[in-house]
């Protein structure tokens, strides 16, 4: 049987590993696929490990600080993550690099930290202070696991509304090019109307030398 807090750690390293998996790289083409696959993942796991949470009491303050730490944490991780158009496809894509995969790396493996140090660093006045506050280890992993869903949700909403607000797809040079080539005359036609004009210079001369 394995604990609350352990339960939480297993749903950080899930939500670590497919997060990176999904937004890491220069050129990441943003599909609803690509959006939901975090949000699926996390949803597939979190019924096995959340029973029901807390409905008053510092027990819910905890799991509401929960969610807070993890807008905030999901804002600051989209903000290392850069959204434009593919210059070759003209769709949007995503660009994370090694800041994006530090941050979310640093935000579990904090949360992995106090886990662990739940049960082997300071285990006791951990307990004391749930007994005086009447939070239990149970609402202490709820609010953990709410941070991750926070997290990804945000991460998810701001990556589509980014990407549905730009600016639509310029025109190329080299489009542009070719359409004013396309409307200027070509060479052919342009000596062929020299030889017209040169055509009807001759008509004139020779009408006027008959006269």
């Amino acid at each position: 049987m394995l604990s609350e807090l352990t339960e939480a750690m297993i749903v950080n390293g899930v939500v670590l590993a497919t997060v990176l998996a999904t937004d890491l790289g220069p050129a990441r083409k943003i599909s609803k696929i690509r959006l939901l696959r975090p949000v699926i993942a996390a949803a597939v796991i979190i019924p096995f490990f959340v029973d029901w949470p807390a409905t008053h009491g510092m027990a819910l303050a905890v799991e509401i600080a929960g969610v807070a730490a993890g807008l905030l944490c999901g804002l600051a991780a989209s903000a290392l993550m850069g959204v434009y158009r593919s210059p070759t496809t003209g769709k949007p894509v995503s660009r994370a690099g090694l800041p994006y995969a530090i941050f979310w790396t640093a935000i579990i493996g904090a949360r992995a930290a106090f886990s662990y140090g739940s049960v082997h660093w300071f285990t006791a006045p951990l307990v004391s202070w749930g007994i005086a506050h009447q939070v239990s280890v149970a609402a202490l992993a709820d609010g953990l696991i709410f941070m991750a869903i926070a997290m990804i949700l945000v991460r998810t909403v701001t990556l589509g509304v980014r990407a549905s607000r730009l600016p639509a797809r310029a025109l190329e040079p080299r489009s542009a090019g070719s359409a004013a080539a396309s409307a200027s005359p070509g060479p052919d036609a342009r000596s062929g109307a020299l030889d017209i004009s040169c055509g009807h210079g001759r008509i004139g001369r020779t009408s006027r030398s008959r006269s």
